[in-house]
C-alpha cells in the first residue's frame, strides 16, 4: 500500500513537538519508521531504535535534511537490557534527556494453539512484553525528570485491538497485547500522579511488515486477505495518532486510543 506521505516536509520549528526529544523503537519499518518521520517533521529530535542498522542509517539520512531536531540512529536489540541501557546513555549524550518514548517494536506470529511452534511464543513474549518493559525502564527516570520540570513527559506503548478482541489462532499474540493494555493502566496509576502520561495506542488492521515472517502459511494468507478486504490503515495513520496525543496539553492524557479502519467497525 502506498504511503500517504510521498516526500519529507520541512520540520515545524515552533510546533507543539519542537524542542522535544523522542525515542522510537522498531524504527526500521512500518509504524516505527512512520512515527519517526512524523515526530521529526513536527520539530522533535528523534532517536531511531532497531536491530537493522542499515535501515536505521537510511532513515536517518532521509530525515536529516528537513528535520529541525537532530536524528540519531541506534542499532540495539530491545530485549538486551545491558545494550538498551547503553543505547539510552547514547541518546542522552547526543540529543539530551528524552521526554517522549514510543515503545513500538513488536512481532505478530499466529498459529493454532495446538500446532504452534513454541519458539514463536517465546519470541512474542520476549519482544512484545519483555522488550517493552525494558524500554520503559530504561527511560522512566528521564520521563520523571522531564515531568518535574513542568514539561510534558510521555510513555506511549503501541498495543493492538487484539488485546481485547477475539481472534482465533492468534491467542498468544493477543495475550501479549492484553498484557500491554493492563500494564499501561497500572503504570498510569503509578506514574500519572507524578505527571508522566502513559498511554496505549491500539491499531486495528494496518499494512506493515508484521506477520511476514510467521511460520504458518494459512495464517499469512488470511492476514494478507484481511489487509486487502478491509481497506486497512497505513502506518502513517498510526504515526499521526502518536503525534496528536503527544501534542496535547500537558495535563491531558489520551490514555487508551483505539484506531481502526472504518470497515473494521
Amino acid at each position: 500500500m502506498t504511503s500517504s506521505i510521498t516526500s519529507p516536509s520541512p520540520a515545524t520549528p515552533d510546533g507543539p513537538l519542537a524542542g522535544r526529544v523522542a525515542v522510537v523503537t522498531g524504527a526500521t519499518s512500518g509504524i516505527g519508521a512512520a512515527t519517526a518521520r512524523r515526530l521529526a517533521r513536527g520539530g522533535a529530535a528523534v532517536a531511531l531504535f532497531g536491530r537493522r542498522e542499515d535501515r536505521l542509517t537510511g532513515l536517518a539520512e532521509e530525515l536529516r535534511p528537513t528535520s529541525e531536531g537532530k536524528i540519531l540512529p541506534v542499532a540495539v536489540d530491545i530485549t538486551d537490557s545491558a545494550a538498551l541501557t547503553e543505547a539510552a546513555a547514547s541518546v542522552r549524550a547526543v540529543l539530551g534527556r528524552p521526554d517522549l518514548v514510543v515503545a513500538n517494536a513488536g512481532v505478530m506470529l499466529g498459529a493454532p494453539f495446538e500446532t504452534a511452534d513454541t519458539a514463536e511464543w517465546d519470541r512474542m513474549l520476549d519482544v512484545n512484553l519483555r522488550g517493552l518493559l525494558l524500554t520503559g525502564r530504561a527511560f522512566v527516570d528521564d520521563l520523571l525528570a522531564a515531568a518535574r520540570t513542568g514539561g510534558p513527559a510521555d510513555l506511549a506503548f503501541v498495543g493492538s485491538v487484539g488485546g481485547h478482541s477475539l481472534y482465533p489462532d492468534w491467542s498468544v499474540y493477543c495475550a501479549t497485547k492484553a498484557a500491554v493494555a493492563h500494564l499501561t493502566r497500572n503504570l498510569r496509576a503509578e506514574l500519572g500522579p507524578r505527571n508522566v502520561r502513559v498511554r496505549n495506542i491500539e491499531p486495528g488492521v494496518t499494512v506493515t511488515e508484521l506477520g511476514a515472517d510467521m511460520l504458518d502459511d494459512n495464517l499469512r494468507t488470511a492476514l494478507a486477505r484481511m489487509r486487502t478486504d478491509l481497506r486497512p490503515l497505513a502506518a502513517e495513520d498510526i504515526a499521526e495518532t502518536v503525534a496528536f496525543t503527544a501534542a496535547a496539553p500537558a495535563n491531558v492524557n489520551m490514555a487508551e486510543v483505539v484506531v481502526v479502519p472504518v470497515r473494521q467497525g
